[in-house]
């Protein structure tokens, strides 16, 4: 007598379903037919799937709308870089800028008068690209960071030589 192909399943959904599983071995059908019974339908994983993509979608919006928010109450420039990467770099800036504002002036001591030349010093960076690439920095870094960037670090000429 041959292993059976079609399985009874009843999904942790509460659904049920006889599934063809004569595309396994024969001696793995038993065993993924009782996966299957802890797991969710097709439909149901589905939906869970679409909400899940709406959610985060909702939420990525939710994200930009205040990172665009910001960037106008601050007057931060627009975003130089590629149709994907403006809105991103847009959201890393403000994460960035409100992380280093924690950080250096709520618990640091960075007075407000060096914290708005920090400001006026990001405003120069206007390629979403270094906004994406510092998005992991320790926000303590950020004054140096913009040192870097914006060529402040490297000595001015001196015409006396």
């Amino acid at each position: 007598m041959a292993v059976k192909t079609i399985w009874p399943i009843h999904y942790a959904c509460g659904h049920q379903d006889d599934r063809d599983l004569s595309d396994r071995p024969a001696d793995r059908r038993a065993g993924f037919a009782e996966w299957l019974a802890k797991q969710k339908c097709t439909d149901c994983w589905r939906a869970d799937a679409e909400r899940t993509d709406q959610d985060k979608a909702d939420w990525l919006k939710a994200r930009q709308d205040e990172s665009d928010a910001w960037a106008v109450k601050f007057r931060m420039p627009p975003l130089e870089g590629t149709e994907r990467s403006v809105p991103w770099g847009v959201r890393c800036r403000h994460q960035i800028m409100d992380a280093a504002h924690t950080a250096l002036v709520v618990e640091g001591d960075t007075s407000v008068a060096q914290w708005e030349k920090i400001e006026d010093s990001a405003r120069t960076v206007t390629r979403a690209g270094w906004w994406i690439d510092q998005r992991f920095s320790q926000p303590e870094d950020l004054p140096e960071l913009l040192q870097v960037a914006t060529g402040a670090d490297r000595p001015t000429e001196n015409p006396h030589f």
